[in-house]
């Protein structure tokens, strides 16, 4: 079953984990909307700049704490089921947040993840 995910911290480099999370993503069939602040293309898609209207099952994230505040409220009123705080994003505060806004917070790898059918 297809969950629409956002992949934040979307990047066009093939070196990065954002972008190969995307392109797995979209390989297990996955709807994923790229949103990070440069411009680029991953997986067909345009990497946009703000959150989609879409509904969002899941948001995984590939910004460090330090880039994270500003998507804060955002990602807190996504209406997203659950949030995966890749290795380097881990944040106290944020996953805190989360989950007093009722979000499934998980601590994993979505590469990891979709391999391994836990995704």
């Amino acid at each position: 079953m297809s969950k629409p995910t956002l992949v934040l911290g979307a990047t066009n480099n093939p070196e990065r984990y954002a972008w190969k999370a995307a392109n797995m993503l979209l390989d297990y069939g996955h709807e994923v909307y790229p949103v990070g602040i440069k411009k680029g293309e991953v997986g067909g898609r345009n990497i946009e700049r703000v959150f989609p209207s879409a509904p969002i099952d899941t948001i995984t994230l590939y910004l460090n704490p330090g880039n994270q505040l500003p998507w804060v409220a955002t990602i807190l009123n996504s209406g997203a089921r659950r949030i995966i705080f890749n290795p380097g994003t881990e944040n106290d505060a944020l996953m805190e947040a989360a989950r007093a806004a009722g979000m499934e917070v998980i601590e994993a790898c979505t590469l990891v993840m979709l391999r391994t059918g836990q995704y």
